[in-house]
């Protein structure tokens, strides 16, 4: 354990069965490994952090997400490679998830930043980043 690495993040989401469909594979894919399971939610967990996704209580359901308000703006995660990147991208792809910024892609966030963005079921936007070539 390293001081100040996160420890876990937890995100509330609007609908857990499609988050957790939307995420578990990711995770997975990622390294990460089912940590927790429970009525309301779920957890994954890499090393010493994981991240929590637990079903929103419906009396706060009317007030949606949106990456720019104020708030988290977006997960970026550490992918092994470019070739890891294409093969999400491809993934993505074939679930019907869109890819952000796909006329820029995979360079959307400049030339020395090979990456794949798109948004979750409550268009919390996700970037997968390659190492630096």
């Amino acid at each position: 354990m390293g001081k100040g690495l996160i420890h876990h993040m937890e995100m509330n989401v609007s609908d857990l069965s499609k988050s957790t469909d939307f995420w578990g594979w990711l995770l997975e894919e990622l390294g990460y490994h089912l940590f927790q399971k429970w009525d309301a939610g779920r957890s994954w967990k890499l090393n010493d952090s994981y991240l929590v996704f637990v079903q929103t209580e419906e009396k706060y359901l009317p007030s949606s997400y949106y990456r720019k308000r104020v708030g988290l703006n977006h997960l970026a995660f550490h992918a092994e490679s470019s070739a890891q990147v294409d093969a999400l991208t491809k993934r993505l792809q074939q679930k019907g998830i869109p890819i952000l910024y796909s006329d820029k892609h995979p360079y959307a966030g400049g030339i020395n930043h090979y990456a794949v963005y798109f948004e979750d079921p409550d268009r919390i936007k996700v970037e997968i980043v390659a190492p630096k070539l």
